[in-house]
Formats: structure tokens, C-alpha cells, sequence
């Protein structure tokens, strides 16, 4: 997730995540996956996803292993 400069510190990031985590809850999905940079541009993003409960994870789908990329999840509390 990345926001334009002049939109930084505002909530932008913050919102849209909000969104999908509870579009993710009310079409019942049990966990919500990412897979983000790993480069210290991504840091403010990471500590984003932990804030909401993202925990470091393996490679989901058909990712693999890669030095820039972090993968996270989260198990979804159904409402």
C-alpha cells in the first residue's frame, strides 16, 4: 500500500485497509494474507499491518521466497 505524498499522515492507508478488513469479515473469509516489500520504504506500511494484527508468515498462493518481499496474515473474528 503506498499513498501519494501530499495525502501522507491523513488516514488514506488506515481507511482503505479498514474497509477491506471488514468487506474481508462480512463475506466470511477466515484469514486475510499480504505480501508487502521488505526494503526500509516498506516500514511505515508494516507497522501499519501490525498495529491492525498481521503476523509475519511463509509465502501463501503462488508466491515463493524472495529477499524483497515480506509476507504477513491475520486470522478474521467473524461479527
Amino acid at each position: 500500500m503506498r499513498t501519494s505524498a501530499r495525502h501522507l499522515r491523513q488516514g488514506a492507508a488506515q481507511a482503505i485497509l479498514t474497509e477491506l478488513l471488514n468487506l474481508a469479515r462480512q463475506r466470511g473469509y477466515a484469514r486475510v494474507s499480504l505480501e508487502t516489500g521488505s526494503t526500509p520504504a516498506f516500514e511505515p506500511a508494516i507497522a501499519m499491518y501490525r498495529r491492525f494484527g498481521f503476523l509475519e508468515c511463509g509465502p501463501f498462493a503462488d508466491y515463493r521466497e524472495d529477499p524483497f518481499s515480506r509476507f504477513m496474515a491475520m486470522a478474521l473474528e467473524q461479527p
